[in-house]
Formats: structure tokens, sequence, C-alpha cells
């Protein structure tokens, strides 16, 4: 079923039994929630986008790639690349409590063993769509941020680093053997940049921002 009102849920089912697929799409449907269908981890990897969807319903025993091992590679890339990864809600028809524990760990919000009942599923979902709610304007607001760093040059890519880091600005020159007043100027056009006044405030914006996203 595809989304035709932004403003009603998305769901991804990854689940290899069709029937299973079927029936969780008809459950939503009755929410009046759109969703789309993936056999296969890899089918998700080479034809979704994963903001597209406001959460994932990730099957955990799939062929050729496990849910957990799907969930580990949207991490993997979203660390190398930033890409909003939607809550991921795991179940299966074996699970046991490792299984469970490292599902949670990797930071699914929950994990259900399937036949799932619907009320459980949809209460199960709906705390899911809530988290999305609460952290995609998060990650939105971050990616306008490294959309201004973006536009920085290099040099003051690397006096950014520097000043997240908390150095200085004569420890800062030392370290890019500059000037200190060189080391001054590039910090106010990075303020002016950002719309920020004070290096403080920079750091505590940058805070959840890695620096390998911007140092290379």
């Amino acid at each position: 079923m595809s989304k035709t009102d932004p403003t009603m849920p998305h769901i991804a089912i990854i689940d290899d039994d069709a029937g299973v697929r079927h029936s969780t799409g008809m459950l939503l449907e009755t929410r009046n929630w759109t969703y789309a269908e993936f056999e296969r981890a890899t089918d998700f990897l080479e034809t979704a986008v994963p903001a597209d969807f406001n959460c994932l319903l990730i099957d955990v025993r799939i062929p050729d790639m496990s849910g957990l091992e799907l969930f580990d590679e949207l991490n993997r890339r979203a660390k190398k690349e930033p890409r909003y990864i939607p809550p991921a809600l795991f179940f299966t028809g074996h699970g046991d409590i490792p299984m469970a524990v490292k599902a949670l760990r990797q930071g699914a919000c929950d994990f259900l063993e399937k036949p799932v009942n619907h009320r459980t599923l949809i209460d199960a979902l709906t705390r899911a769509i809530s988290v999305d709610n609460a952290s995609r304007p998060i990650y939105q607001s971050q990616s306008q941020l490294l959309e201004v760093i973006a536009s920085l040059t290099a040099r003051e890519r690397e006096v950014l680093t520097e000043i997240v880091s908390g150095y200085l600005s004569k420890q800062i020159g030392s370290h890019l053997n500059i000037s200190t007043k060189t080391v001054e100027a590039h910090r106010l056009r990075i303020c002016q940049k950002f719309n920020i006044r004070t290096s403080m405030e920079l750091a505590a914006r940058l805070r959840d921002i890695s620096p390998e996203w911007w140092e290379n």
C-alpha cells in the first residue's frame, strides 16, 4: 500500500513469509496506515530509503541476511554517511532471550514473538511511531548543521574540529601551525555561517555530530 497521505504513518514490513506480510498489511490498513512489503533484507537495502518510513517491522529470521544483520548494516551506513534510521521493531517465530537482548542493544524499540496478537502489535508500532515523531526532528536539525559544515572551507573544518574538541585559539594555532589571529578570523567566520555568537554555543550544537562526518 503506497503512501498517499504524508500525515499517516508509513511502515516497512520486511519478512519472507508472504502470508505474514499480507495479514500485517491488512491490519495496518484498519488504522489507515500505509506500508511497503519487502521479502528479503537485500530488497530493502537495494530499493528503499529508510527515512521514508516511520517504523521498520523486521522479521529476525529472513534468508540471506538476517533482520539483525540488516539493522547492523543500516547503522553501519548511518555512521559512515549520516542518514536517518527509523525505529525498528523485530519479530520472530523462534525468539530467545540472547537474540532479544542483542536486538534491544542495537536500538530496537521492541521484540515480539510470532504469532503476534493484533493489539500487541498495534501497541508496539504506536510506541515506535512516537519514538519516530520525537527523534526525526532532532535528525533534521542535525542535517541542517551538516549542510552548513559542508559549506566550510577545508581550513575552517580543521579549526571547527579543534573548537569542538575544546581547544583555545592559541592551542589551535599551535596544532595547525597558524597564528592566533588567523584562528580567531576563522572562528568568527564559522560562527557567522552557523548564525551563532560563541564557540561554546557552537560546541553545544555539534556535540552529537561525529567529527568524522566533516573531517574528510
